[in-house]
């Protein structure tokens, strides 16, 4: 058995050899379809930080009246935190609120002499309020518009905003939802190309098959050369899909956090790429070799 084995690893091998530009042309049709997996790990990654970046934007402030005791503040906002699908809640003093306002125009004279005129704050207090969902806004503002507290409550900016909170919260779920079907028809596209390319390959062999058939040659001592071939194919596509996506990363790395803050490419690759190349392997061989075994099945019956 041992020895059938290496045989067939052997005969793999040199089929693999032998046939190189065939070889070539197959491993860049599985190339296509494992860089489409890779590049769904860095979709996924890309998505969801975008996703999550709109969504961190998306918030309502509730502006309390002048004269209101901090301690009420503290305590409206300890009652939102127990809110479950609320993410944070963050106090903006009356203070922090002023000399925010002032680094934000500190480059605008008439607003910063303005200012120096006046002889108080003229800023109120508020609560910046970001929940997971968007149609948890409403409970929100409805909770503060009714709560005892809301005698206190001068401004709420829910209502004005209310439409674009809405659509960029649809936004995030349809970039989501559009990468994963966008990836998994490259996916099925590269796939379908690939198994018909590994077909092509067998067809070219199928003298060779049956003249091992004639003599009397097993049908596992058949497909197993072929088999072999087909995961050392698989092998190759998926170290070669590795090496070009990094390549990608690290020559648009810097280019795309320019534009998208945050998204690091290169670092995400570095970060998972054992288990993004484990993947790769794993599937270029199965699939090579369960490509080059149901293939081969036709042209064992002669």
């Amino acid at each position: 058995m041992f020895i059938n084995l290496s045989r067939i690893i052997k005969s793999g091998w040199l089929n693999f050899r032998r046939n190189i530009w065939l070889s070539t042309a197959t491993i860049s049709v599985f190339f296509l379809a494992l860089f489409v997996v890779a590049a769904l790990f860095v979709l996924s990654f890309a998505t969801t930080h975008i996703a999550r970046t709109l969504e961190d934007k998306v918030d309502i402030s509730v502006y309390f009246a002048e004269d209101t005791p901090e301690y009420n503040i503290l305590d409206v906002q300890s009652r939102l935190l127990d809110f479950k699908e609320v993410k944070s809640v963050e106090y903006v003093s009356r203070v922090d609120a002023l000399e925010t306002f002032k680094e934000r125009h500190r480059d605008n004279p008439l607003i910063q002499a303005s200012l120096e005129e006046l002889d108080e704050n003229p800023l109120l207090a508020s609560l910046n309020i970001k929940a997971y969902e968007a149609s948890t806004y409403e409970v929100i503002a409805q909770f503060l518009e009714r709560a005892p507290a809301g005698s206190l409550v001068e401004k709420i900016d829910y209502r004005e905003n209310k439409e674009l909170i809405e659509r960029l919260f649809t936004i995030t779920g349809n970039i989501k939802r559009a990468g994963v079907i966008v990836g998994i028809i490259l996916s099925f596209i590269a796939m379908l190309v690939a198994f018909n390319t590994v077909r092509l390959a067998i067809y070219n062999e199928r003298d060779s098959i049956a003249i091992m058939r004639l003599v009397g040659a097993g049908n596992w001592f058949i497909r197993g050369p072929f088999v072999v071939q087909g995961m050392l194919v698989g092998f190759a596509a998926a170290v070669l899909s590795m090496l070009v996506l990094a390549a990608l990363a690290f020559a648009f790395s810097e280019r795309v956090d320019a534009f998208i803050p945050g998204l690091n490419l290169l670092g995400y690759l570095k970060t998972n790429a054992l288990l993004i190349m484990g993947v790769e392997v794993g599937l270029g061989v199965l699939f090579g070799g369960l490509s080059s075994l149901v293939a081969i099945r036709n042209y064992l019956k002669v």
